[in-house]
Parts: structure tokens; sequence; C-alpha cells
């Protein structure tokens, strides 16, 4: 049996929320996690219309690229357009996850894609990510009896998980001391007096989100007056955070009014625009899938000829003319919409026993 937590976990490997936007709101944003999955739908945003095809379809969960309350709502009603779909959803047992821009920035998501599309060569991120704790390691000191008393607290609040495999710890004994001063009430021996007592060492991973639950669940737990606990900020390696944006660049270079044509054509775009000189050279290409307008200036620090996103607005036209790279606009969904297929195919691709398919009803609103 498959269920919405399984998928939940498996989209955290391919796009760990780590990879995510600091503004972004990823991962299970609706639904039961212990619900059985026979049938996922992928689409770019839960609206009416992709909500009814989940629900006539008989879906039990959504991966929607772009997540849903994003904002902070105070009513859901079935009467409000905002929230009327979401209404249906939950009473059709229908789950929403969505993994947006760790999807966007992820090895193999829809920057990538893109960039095998255009066939670029020598990709690499336009913008690195900083490296920042995404999870921590936490060392706690317990007499043995209580050892799997803590690990279950510490499992059960959201640690011990790496990759795919959960409820991971490591164990090693040694030698304790403490003083109890005035006041104390050791669990062991007795206060104002020296002891020695035998302990274990355990250390488990635990995701930076998880990390007050954690600690509080060891503590409840825990034997100890004043338990014993270090905790260590854990980096990923550069591998593991690829940054946002691809820079890549054309094995055959080309000029700006045949890539934009080449664009059109591979993306099955409608209404391109494009901004610069058509007869600009072009051989370093950067990429950002959806509303990448503000990307820009790294495309222009780090040289790009053009930079290819989704939306714009008007002065970024007269800026990208201005720092001289070639600005190609071809929309938010045509940017996007190729990405929620590859997903449908990889999650199939995965999970075998599924049925799983892009929604078919859903379309670019913008007409030319």
């Amino acid at each position: 049996m498959t269920t919405v937590a399984d998928l939940a976990r498996w989209l955290d490997r391919f796009a760990p929320r780590h990879l995510a936007e600091s503004w972004d709101n990823v991962g299970l944003l609706w639904g039961d996690p212990k619900t059985e999955v026979t049938k996922v739908m992928t689409c770019l945003t839960v609206t009416d219309e992709t909500a009814r095809e989940a629900i006539d379809e008989g879906a039990q969960l959504i991966v929607s690229h772009h997540p849903v309350l994003f904002k902070a709502v105070k009513r859901v009603r079935a009467d409000v357009r905002e929230t009327g779909m979401l209404w249906h959803l939950g009473r059709a047992g229908v789950s929403i996850l969505s993994p947006h821009t760790a999807f966007d920035n992820t090895v193999g998501g829809i920057n990538d894609a893109l960039a095998a599309r255009l066939g670029l060569a020598e990709i690499s991120p336009l913008r690195r990510a900083e490296s920042v704790p995404t999870s921590y390691k936490i060392v706690v000191f317990t007499p043995s009896e209580a050892r799997s008393e803590i690990l279950s607290a510490a499992f059960e609040a959201g640690a011990g998980r790496i990759g795919a495999y959960e409820e991971c710890s490591f164990t090693n004994e040694g030698e304790g001391t403490f003083l109890g001063t005035e006041g104390a009430k050791p669990a062991i021996g007795e206060s104002g007096r020296l002891e020695s007592v035998r302990e274990l060492r355990i250390e488990v991973i635990c995701p930076q989100d998880k990390l007050d639950a954690v600690l509080g669940a060891i503590r409840a737990r825990h034997p100890y007056e004043e338990p014993a606990t270090d905790i260590y900020p854990l980096h990923t390696s550069p591998a593991q955070r690829p940054g946002a944006g691809r820079l890549g660049r054309l094995p055959n270079p080309t000029t700006l009014r045949p890539f934009v044509e080449r664009v059109t054509s591979l993306l099955k775009a409608q209404g391109v625009q494009y901004a610069g000189d058509p007869g600009r050279r072009i051989e370093t290409v950067a990429i950002v899938c959806g509303a990448g307008d503000d990307f820009l200036p790294d495309a222009a620090r780090v040289g790009a000829d053009v930079l290819l996103t989704g939306e714009a607005r008007f002065h970024r036209a007269l800026e990208a003319e201005a720092l001289g790279v070639g600005l190609v606009i071809a929309g938010h969904h045509a940017t996007e919409r190729p990405g929620v297929e590859d997903l449908a195919d990889r999650i199939q691709s995965e999970h075998p026993g599924l049925a799983v398919w892009a929604s078919r009803t859903e379309h670019d609103p913008w007409r030319s």
C-alpha cells in the first residue's frame, strides 16, 4: 500500500525542501498523510478546473507545482472562490503536495529539463545556493536502560531520517561524571557528591523544522533532571545545493531572433516576447522558469548572452537593453508545464502500481 506520506517522502528525496527558496511553502499542504493512494494527478496550479478533474477521476493526491494556501486565510468556505476548491477536495479525500521552487532548483528539476530541451552543454547553477544548516545532529547522553525510550521519542517527533531510511541512530558507550549542587535532584547518586556512571552517547539526525519538537520529546522522556545534549548544525555539500536557475552553453551559437523561434517551437509557446538586438550573438544562455526576471542582474554578472524566463516587468526589458543581455519571455505556463508532465512520468516510473497523469484540462490562461 502506498500512502500520501510515502509519496511526500519520495518527493522530498527527489526535490528536497531545503532547496526551496526561503519565502516558499512546500511539502504536504493539504490532506491526510495516512490516506492510501492509487491515483495521482500532477498540475501546475490547483484551480476549480483541475480540482474537479482530480475528483472526477478518483485521484487521492494532487502534486501541484504552485502551492495552495500560499498566503494566510481566515476561513475556508465552499462559496468563496479562493477556498471553494479546497472544501470540495477535502470532502473527496484528495490531498495536495507542492514541490514548487525545490522542484525548480533540484538536479533533474524544471530548470535542468529546460536546459536539456534547448540542448545546452556545461550546465551549472545561475545563482549559487548559500551554505546554511539544513539539518542538525543531536547528541544526548543517557543511562543504557533509557535508550529505547529516548530513541522512540526522537523518532516519533521526526528525527532519524536519512534519505530513504528511517529510525537511523548511532550509539556508543562511555563514562560520564557529574556533581549535583545544592537543590539538584539527580536520578542517579546524590547531590553534593561526584558521581561516575556508565552512559550511552546517542546520535540522531534531525531536520531543521523538527528540531524544537525532537528536543522537547527527548527531554520529556529522559530520566535526568538536566539531560546533557549537544546540537551540531549540518551543511549540505555543493552537489546537494545546486542553486537557482541554470547557465549553459549552446554547442552551436546562433543569434537572438532564431533563438526565440527555437524556444517558441520547443516549448509550444504563444506570443513569445523578447528584448535586445535580433542579430545579437547567443552562446551562453541563462534559464529561470516561471517569474524569473529578477535574475537578470545574475545573468549579466556571469556574462550570459540571454536570459530565458517565463514573465517579466516592462522595466526589466529596459534594464536588459542597458546591460546588453537579451531577454526572452516565453510565458509562465510554457516554461513550467513541461516540468509538470515530466514529474508525472517520474512518479509513474518510481511507483508503477499507481495511475499517474498530468492534468488534461489545465491550460495557459493567456491567449494570443
